[in-house]
């Protein structure tokens, strides 16, 4: 941790470097990074900002000609690599396992303090002489967590290590590992070859968000009494519910619908169910859905370049949901013609999303020195929404190539 920055509106950040070697916290490990990973935080970060996620942000990266040895995927193969740091930012580092560590070691006079300052500095609209502070603190993260999930959910992003100390108090996205975004629909989709049992897989995210969320509840507990604790499980509760209200509201507005229907979840669900069936791309299923007239899409009538709606068109129940979802623009206002529909899925729906494959790419070349690439997935990560001539010459919005899918990251990702 460098220290707080405060800039000109008034935002105060922490800067921390990640890879600059030893500090009280690298454990068994020499506290370095390697070139690869850190390109792939540097990215990763400022994707998930440009995509409207909450998240760290990335503000340097420096490559190093220092040795760093890693066994990338844990087989005995150990390799020399190049070392780099990144320098990012937050408006704060500290996690649900901050607070755990306090109650593990019967620190309890140093927890008060903790989630007083925490309070005090990222969340001004608790009173912090509120008897209830902790309470609403709690409901806060709780909230906020399920909004972050959903939002990750909907660019088919996958953390890839979703343990407390990855979880942010601020509910912001950190700590980029073995991150990846969904090519194909797969809610199996597993981006880390470590995780053998699929326990952070893109399906279970949400589910792991309510077991963070019950350990931050029991390291809490020491600053409450009886009625406050049975409150704290009433609360997290209710997590499933704001999720649920959360995603569903998020994947309609990237089918352009503004109204809730009761059973919406079903209607999303069959959309899902056809795309996983079809092995249809996620990104630019919903795409495409941005850029085509609903009536060509009901006709089978696509432009020659479309091919992720091609795949998906080939499902036997395609045809059927394709009217059900033309009623359902109908209904929502009738001054509202398709090409509003368009427009506004087309701001919610990326046409770029840093796939793996992309970011591996850049990756080689930095590893020659050529860091033309990483420049260049940076600015046109920066306008995901906006069609890119030099992207689609890269074919950022193509198919993704057959050696994307032997692609394998790690936790030394």
């Amino acid at each position: 941790m460098l220290g707080e920055y405060i800039n000109r509106k008034g935002e105060r950040w922490e800067l921390q470097l990640k890879g600059s070697g030893l500090t009280p916290y690298s454990r068994r490990g020499d506290g370095r990074a390697v070139l690869r990973s850190s390109v792939r935080e540097f990215l990763g970060s400022e994707a998930m900002y440009h995509l409207g996620i909450p998240t760290s942000r990335a503000a340097a990266l420096v490559v190093s000609d220092d040795p760093v040895m890693r066994d990338q995927f844990y087989d005995g193969h150990p390799q020399v690599e190049r070392g780099a740091v990144v320098l990012r930012l937050a408006q704060s580092w500290f996690r649900i396992g901050s607070i755990e560590i306090l109650t593990k070691n019967r620190e309890i006079g140093l927890l008060r303090r903790l989630v007083d300052f925490v309070i005090e500095h990222h969340f001004p609209e608790i009173d912090l002489f509120d008897e209830d502070r902790y309470l609403q603190l709690f409901s806060t993260i709780v909230r906020q967590t399920a909004e972050m999930i959903a939002k990750w959910q909907s660019v088919g992003f996958t953390h890839g290590v979703c343990n407390t100390d990855n979880y942010s108090l601020l509910s912001i996205t950190i700590d980029y590992g073995p991150f990846g975004f969904l090519d194909e629909y797969n809610p199996d989709f597993i981006p880390n070859t470590s995780d053998d049992e699929g326990r952070y897989n893109y399906r279970k995210q949400p589910d792991i968000g309510l077991w963070n969320l019950d350990k931050l509840r029991i390291a809490m507990l020491p600053l409450l009494n009886q009625d406050q604790k049975k409150q704290m499980a009433n609360i997290l509760n209710g997590y499933e519910s704001i999720y649920s209200k959360l995603y569903i509201e998020t994947f309609l507005k990237k089918l352009g619908l503004k109204t809730v229907e009761s059973d919406d979840d079903k209607f999303i669900g069959v959309l899902l169910i056809m795309m996983e069936n079809t092995a249809s791309d996620f990104t630019m299923t919903f795409r495409e859905m941005s850029e085509i007239p609903l009536e060509r899409i009901e006709s089978l009538d696509f432009p020659s370049n479309t091919w992720a709606l091609k795949i998906l068109s080939k499902h036997e129940w395609f045809g059927k949901w394709i009217r059900i979802y033309r009623k359902r623009i109908a209904k929502e206002d009738i001054h509202v013609d398709d090409g509003t529909r368009q427009i506004a899925m087309s701001a919610v729906n990326p046409r770029y999303v840093l796939r793996n494959w992309m970011a591996q790419s850049a990756i080689r070349k930095a590893e020659r020195n050529d860091f033309s690439e990483v420049r260049t997935l940076l600015r046109i990560l920066e306008t995901p929404h906006k069609y890119q001539e030099d992207a689609e010459e890269a074919g950022y919005s193509s198919p993704p190539p057959s050696w994307a899918k032997s692609l394998k990251v790690s936790c030394s990702s």
